[in-house]
């Protein structure tokens, strides 16, 4: 029996054909976002999970034994918020940021902007830098 790819792993769908699934205000929004993930990464976007488009990849491995591969900045536009993927506990490693940063939702990993107009870039632009310094030093 062959082994089964994970669900976050990259993929072979374009960034165009998931950028294409963006309609209306967000689409420009989106194409704001990558070029800032890109900026802030220095790296070639790549689609995960088919929907999610990734920056640079990670290897982890928690202490259950449970080990995989992420990418080191990622973010996904919908149809009523773009969901940003940053380093777990973000929210707690930098409340100052996003008190800053304009309305918002956070969870654990995931960052959640319902109109980017709203955001204060240059927190945001932050945000994204001390992330992505975090998951590459661990």
């Amino acid at each position: 029996m062959s082994a089964r790819t994970p669900v976050m792993s990259p993929s072979e769908v374009s960034v165009a054909c998931v950028l294409d699934r963006v309609t209306g205000a967000r689409r420009a929004e989106a194409d704001e976002l990558l070029a800032l993930h890109q900026e802030v990464s220095g790296e070639t976007p790549v689609v995960w999970a088919n929907r999610i488009i990734g920056f640079g990849e990670q290897r982890y491995e928690y202490e259950s034994g449970h080990s995989g591969t992420m990418p080191v900045l990622a973010f996904a536009s919908g149809a009523t918020k773009h969901t940003l993927y940053l380093v777990s506990d973000f929210a707690g490693r930098w409340p100052e940021a996003l008190e800053a940063l304009g309305p918002h939702r956070a969870s654990k990993a995931c960052l959640y902007i319902t109109r980017l107009s709203k955001a204060d870039r240059t927190v945001l632009r932050e945000l994204l830098e001390l992330s992505r310094a975090e998951t590459l030093a661990s």
